[in-house]
């Protein structure tokens, strides 16, 4: 890319040019927050005039003058993008902020001049009638389907007062998700415990308090500070004996977004379900949740719905049951007082400890996060023949980033990975997998991926490493396998590649990879105590694998909870008087979800639903497990690196979003996907 008549400084320039950095990478020691606002303008109009170009083009409109040059337009535009809202996510700042909400109404406005373009629909319409006669194959129609489809859902065939009206909306949704994003990452910080008694530290292990005296260092406190960061609360709402304490932190976590403090959530919620319904029946659907779900697996609320219910109902039973379980340890420990959602955590791990001798203490220091990921690594290669060789050469956004060069069966460049793994102010919860570079090839130059995995892991503390917990193991191979996914692609399109598939189908690839975590025989490859070297125990694994459904009914049940709550929010006719704590309890009650374990999210900090892309989505984590669990029961038959299984299974990574995936998946398997699987594996049915 040639830039001429620019009056830019070097870091802009090098954000909108080819990179100089090995295999192309990110050169992220070039870029100054200052940069991002005049490449976006730049790359946002170069993009306007590639499509332009197409618009105008007098030829008649042909796949590869129409589609092919849709897929290749806006490059200096993809390259900004992908690095600035990665950075924005894991590396944020106020003014990164600032940026953020000055470009989102620049790609709304060149959203709608594409996606309202009458001119450019009638190029794509003619082709789609025309699909039959094209000789098209399947990849080249699908992605000639999902872009008819994106522009009638972009509103193409709205006229002019509706496609205005849509285009309002878009913004304004926009600027919601950032806004609640911000509240949400603002509100969580705004908590701190800080303890200067030692005695309110006691059942805290050891780990969690050296890490709490760090943090305390760090954030010029003296004694010790608990945060709502998962690896500092979790392990406080486990083991601290400070009940009032453990309610404290039970109510912070789980009320972020929800203080009745500026940062509060609940308007910007009601505003987004109003705007959302309105874009649904503004586009001919009955409810947002119809909607989004049109261009899903699910096809329909009705199929969501029914798939969570015959989860709930088992959930639910073995929830209370496990429930009678914790009240008896209260009750013998003769403590008078009724089992609440802050006890829960506590209480199971005493229960743990009892039923199975078996507490994180005794199993983390074998899960050093090194080693973690190169079981991870190892899985991967046995699987798939591919190896991953670190760099020393390839800029970093910051110092605890590591950057791997991933290559296939024959040495050659196959993806970059990026990890970066602790919690710091900068970054949003959770864990997640993004590209920084889509993977492409048309044309003859086939341009491979840059992947991401950010997670918010314990990270080291003085001379222990960074020991993880069996939820922080499956959490890596999870990432890693959405990685995976982005890193194998083998399609032409990049509209297609890598995870951009139905969204109920992708997070097969990422939570099928958390079983090899957990096999016995994986995990006695690396996992390995940081100390001695010695290999986990086979009498550990057997009271881990023992201990597998322990509490499967809170697990299976704050989830399905969750995703019952998200998709039924999306089917209200009328969000006038909508307060989205009352409609929790009125689904709680429908429900009978049991008032001792919460939603996995409530509304105000769900930020799948209104912070990101999962909006009615949330199901699909179950939807892909009964593939997911279905899938590794083959790999169970046959052997956990059956190599014609793992090969067969590859093809399904490789092809991304440019085949059937039902279809794919039947060639797979032999059969349709069993929904007993999950069962099975959660542990509510034989």
């Amino acid at each position: 890319m040639i830039l001429t008549g620019c009056n830019m400084n070097n870091g802009t320039i090098a954000l909108l040019s080819d990179s100089k950095a090995p295999l192309g990478a990110p050169e992220f020691h070039l870029y100054n927050t200052s940069d991002y606002l005049d490449a976006f303008k730049y790359a946002i109009e170069e993009k306007r005039n590639d499509i332009k170009a197409i618009i105008e083009n007098a030829d008649a409109p042909t796949y590869a003058n129409t589609i092919d040059a849709l897929e290749l337009s806006g490059k200096a535009l993809e390259k900004v993008s992908g690095i600035f809202f990665n950075l924005n996510e894991s590396n944020n700042s106020p003014e990164m902020t600032e940026v953020e909400m000055a470009v989102i109404p620049l790609l709304t406005d060149l959203d709608a001049y594409i996606f309202m373009n009458d001119s450019l629909f009638a190029r794509i319409r003619s082709l789609y009638d025309a699909k039959e006669q094209l000789n098209l194959d399947e990849e080249q129609s699908i992605v000639l389907d999902n872009y008819y489809q994106r522009f009638v859902r972009g509103g193409a065939l709205l006229n002019e007062e509706q496609k205005a009206r849509l285009l309002e909306i878009n913004t304004q949704l926009s600027l919601l998700q950032i806004e609640f994003n911000n509240n949400l990452l603002a509100d969580s910080k705004e908590f701190k415990l800080v303890l200067t008694d030692e005695k309110k530290l006691s059942g805290l292990p050891e780990g969690v308090v050296d890490a709490a005296k760090e943090a305390a260092e760090a954030n010029g406190c003296e004694g010790w500070l608990f945060t709502l960061d998962k690896p500092s609360c979790i392990p406080f709402l486990q083991y601290a004996d400070n009940r009032e304490l453990r309610k404290k932190v039970y109510n912070a976590y789980y009320n972020r977004g929800n203080n009745d403090n500026k940062y509060n959530n609940k308007d910007i919620i009601r505003k987004m379900l109003t705007l959302r319904q309105e874009q649904a029946r503004l586009l001919g659907f009955e409810s947002y949740a119809h909607f989004m779900l049109d261009e899903k697996m699910a096809k329909v609320p009705e199929a969501a719905d029914n798939l969570l219910m015959s989860i709930w109902e088992p959930a639910m039973k073995r929830a209370k049951e496990e429930r009678a379980a914790l009240q008896a340890i209260i009750d013998a420990e003769g403590c008078n007082f009724k089992l609440q959602g802050w006890d829960w955590f506590y209480y199971t791990e005493k229960l743990r400890k009892e039923k199975y001798a078996l507490n994180d203490d005794l199993i983390k220091p074998y899960f050093k996060l090194e080693n973690v990921l190169e079981g991870a690594f190892d899985c991967a290669s046995r699987l798939y023949n591919i190896s991953f060789v670190e760099r020393n050469d390839i800029p970093l956004y910051h110092e605890e980033v590591k950057t791997y060069d991933v290559l296939d069966a024959e040495g050659n460049h196959l993806s970059l990975f990026y990890t970066d793994f602790f919690p710091r102010a900068s970054k949003r919860s959770g864990a997640w997998m993004t590209n920084f570079i889509n993977q492409c090839n048309i044309g003859g130059e086939n341009v491979r991926p840059a992947i991401v995995n950010v997670c918010n892991f314990t990270a080291p503390t003085g001379n222990t490493p960074a020991l993880l917990n069996i939820d922080e193991t499956r959490t890596l191979f999870h990432e890693f396998g959405h990685a995976l996914h982005g890193m194998l692609t083998q399609t032409h399109y990049p509209s297609v590649s890598g995870t951009s598939v139905k969204h109920d189908f992708v997070e097969l690839f990422s939570q099928i990879n958390e079983k090899w975590a957990i096999a016995p025989e994986v995990m006695r490859c690396y996992a390995k105590h940081y100390q001695t070297g010695e290999i986990i125990p086979d009498s550990l694994i057997e009271k881990m694998q023992r201990s597998a459904h322990f509490n499967s009914g809170f697990d299976t049940g704050e989830l399905v909870a969750a995703a019952l709550l998200d998709l039924r929010m999306h089917m209200i006719e009328d969000y006038s008087n909508f307060d989205c704590e009352a409609f929790e309890n009125e689904t709680r009650e429908a429900l009978g979800f049991i008032p001792e374990i919460e939603y996995r999210y409530r509304s105000t900090n769900f930020a799948h639903v209104f912070g990101g892309g999962y909006a009615v989505g949330y199901y699909a984590y179950l939807w892909a497990e009964v593939l997911d669990c279905d899938a590794f029961e083959l790999f169970e038959e046959r052997g956990l690196f059956d190599k014609s299984t793992a090969e067969s299974f590859k093809k399904l990574i490789e092809m991304g979003g440019s085949k059937d995936p039902m279809r794919e998946y039947r060639r797979f398997r032999g059969a349709d996907p069993n929904p007993a699987a999950l069962l099975r594996e959660r542990g509510l049915i034989q």
